[in-house]
């Protein structure tokens, strides 16, 4: 029984009388008993509210018909924005998060298939967020703070198609058990790791590259399967490591093999015997000694190109070096005599680097890179070398021999290399009275020749006509003559710094064949004034650290092209430099006069731009 307004009914559904008269539908009929007393105003209304309801009908069951209501199971959150806030998303498939110092995992749409993280402060991966994401190719997580305990074991096993993993610079400790078998890019570099495991990157049909440099592996933390079943791999990278041999079970497949800054001292027989498609090895900064090597150790790689040994402790050329090796790095050793037969089986050789090992007078006999009939560069600076080594290869276009003791030239001691273009010969003893007159005459094809540095009172004569770069600073340079500087009309660039040259001592003429002159460095000398009659292609002229204290209005009246001019650190008042000097210059726009005794006063004539010119004191 329910109670209506003070009245009472029984039954089904029955509204009062006076509002069934106004329904504008076939309702139930009136209630049977009906006992009503003096219906109130409150009464009406609520007999309106209650005829509403049923003309609007009964609710909505909750989840039949309103679609957009929650069904069971389902979260009643607002759905996941396609790209994180913050971060960017060019293609549906990719979401970049870079730099955003992001310090927890965002929420990812399961279709990503390329997400960068790199450069945040993340500590840990959520399993349950990274196995959401099963068809990821590249996670890129790079620069964050994950430690191993931040990286569960099982985080990668729904992983199922990433191929690009890099987690370099970051804090792991040990290298994660387990990564997919679809890996083909694997970077874990700069981490602290000193432990891999056999399926970290074994069996890994697809893997191409791994990177593990500046960490902290030892020997013991390579397991011998550590690539088992990963046949693929061109690119293995365990430098700045505490390897103390060259690990042994490496892939067969490797083409470059990175193992410099390291504490090996021997590679072990065999280590290299499978590797026949290796073609770069970097074995610099290590701690091999003669006796870690033996002449098997290179001798099967029959497709070795590059081999850097340097920084090492070896005190011979290894024997048995393949023939196709094209550049062989020995710098800073303790090689004090290179024997031809070490060097016979690389025929091939094109770039050999001897620099800063013990070579003395013997240590380059006659004849001992005769083999290298390819040879193109020889470097053999900070040796002992007490003359130019003699019978070298014929084809040879590169010899550098700074900062060695050659103190003379003979005639015929560069006849051998005819196609030489770069000599560099800075910083021996090399004096003018034991530097032959015809000692660069038979190259020919010389353009590029570096005498700085030496005991020359002046400029040696018979230089090549097709010289290009002609370096003479730091000598004993008291004169200039036209004569040596004669037929040199393809010179570009002339160093005579750091001489004791005079405007006296430039005789005139001097310049007048210089007709391609571009750079003329004249600096740190003691010039008192511009040396007249330069040469009119002339674009770079350095006079700064002289005793310059005028410049004349006819000074650069012959150089026309001039951009740049250098006056720095000379004797220069505020109106030492005449008014007209650089009319006619319409290219300068470089003038440096700073270390003046007085700030100078400039005047140039007005071009389309120019750059600012110092004129501090």
């Amino acid at each position: 029984m329910v109670r209506w307004g003070g009245g009472r009914y029984k039954g089904g559904a029955c509204l009062p009388p006076q509002i069934l008269q106004d329904a504008p539908v076939t309702m139930a009929t009136p209630c049977p008993t009906w006992h009503h007393p003096d219906l109130s105003l409150h009464s009406q209304w609520l007999s309106l509210l209650l005829v509403l309801l049923v003309l609007l009908g009964p609710p909505t069951t909750p989840g039949m018909e309103d679609a957009a209501f929650p069904h069971m199971g389902e979260s009643s959150q607002p759905l996941p924005r396609p790209c994180p806030l913050r971060c960017s998303c060019p293609r549906a498939d990719t979401v970049d998060c870079d730099g955003l110092d992001l310090r927890v995992f965002p929420h990812i749409t399961k279709e990503a298939q390329h997400l960068s993280l790199q450069n945040n402060q993340l500590q840990e991966l959520p399993y349950n967020e990274l196995s959401r994401l099963s068809g990821l190719r590249t996670l890129n997580l790079h620069n964050n703070l994950i430690s191993s305990e931040g990286l569960p074991d099982e985080a990668f096993e729904s992983l199922t198609q990433l191929q690009h993993i890099y987690v370099a610079h970051n804090k792991l400790s040990v290298a994660p058990q387990f990564l997919p078998r679809s890996l083909r890019v694997a970077d874990l570099a700069a981490n602290q790791v000193t432990e891999i495991f056999p399926l970290t990157f074994g069996e890994k049909p697809e893997l191409r590259s791994v990177y593990l440099h500046n960490n902290q592996l030892s020997n013991a933390g390579l397991p011998p399967d550590a690539f088992r079943g990963s046949e693929a791999v061109t690119t293995l990278s365990l430098s700045n490591n505490q390897l103390s041999y060259l690990p042994p079970s490496l892939p067969p497949s490797l083409e470059r093999l990175h193992l410099q800054n390291n504490l090996i001292s021997k590679v072990p027989r065999g280590a290299l015997s499978r590797q026949t498609h290796l073609r770069e090895l970097h074995l610099q900064h290590n701690q091999l000694t003669d006796s870690g090597l033996d002449a098997t150790t290179f001798s099967k790689l029959r497709c070795l190109e590059y081999l850097d040994l340097s920084h090492n402790q070896l005190a011979a050329v290894p024997a048995g070096l393949p023939r196709t090796l094209a550049v062989l790095h020995l710098g800073r050793n303790r090689i004090q005599q290179v024997e031809a037969a070490r060097l016979r089986g690389a025929r091939g050789l094109r770039y050999l680097l001897l620099q800063h090992n013990q070579l003395g007078a013997a240590g380059l006999p006659a004849g001992a890179l005769r083999p290298l009939r390819g040879l193109h560069t020889l470097h053999a600076y900070g040796n002992g070398l007490e003359r130019v080594p003699l019978a070298l290869p014929r084809r040879l276009r590169s010899l550098v021999l700074p900062h060695n003791s050659v103190a003379a030239l003979g005639a015929r001691d560069l006849a051998a290399t005819p196609g030489l273009a770069e000599l560099n010969l800075a910083y021996n003893h090399l004096a003018s009275a034991r530097v032959h007159p015809q000692a660069f005459h038979p190259l020919r094809a010389l353009r590029s020749l570096d005498l700085a540095g030496n005991q020359l009172t002046r400029v040696p004569t018979g230089l090549p006509a097709g010289l290009h770069t002609l370096r003479l600073q730091r000598n004993q340079l008291r004169a200039l003559e036209p004569e040596p500087l004669a037929g040199l009309d393809q010179l570009r660039e002339l160093s005579l710094a750091h001489n004791r040259l005079r405007v006296g001592d430039i005789e005139p003429g001097t310049w007048h064949e210089l007709q391609a002159l571009q750079v003329l460095d004249l600096s740190h000398n003691e010039l008192s004034f511009v040396p007249p009659d330069l040469p009119e292609a002339l674009e770079e002229l350095h006079l700064q650290s002289n005793r310059i204290s005028y410049v004349g209005p006819e000074a650069f009246l012959n150089t026309p092209r001039l951009r740049a001019l250098f006056l720095r650190a000379n004797r220069l008042h505020m109106t030492s430099i005449a008014p007209e000097a650089f009319l006619g210059l319409p290219h300068l726009c470089v003038v440096d006069t700073t270390g003046n005794p007085e700030q100078v006063l400039i005047q140039l004539p007005p071009t389309a731009s120019r750059r600012p010119q110092a004129r501090g004191p």
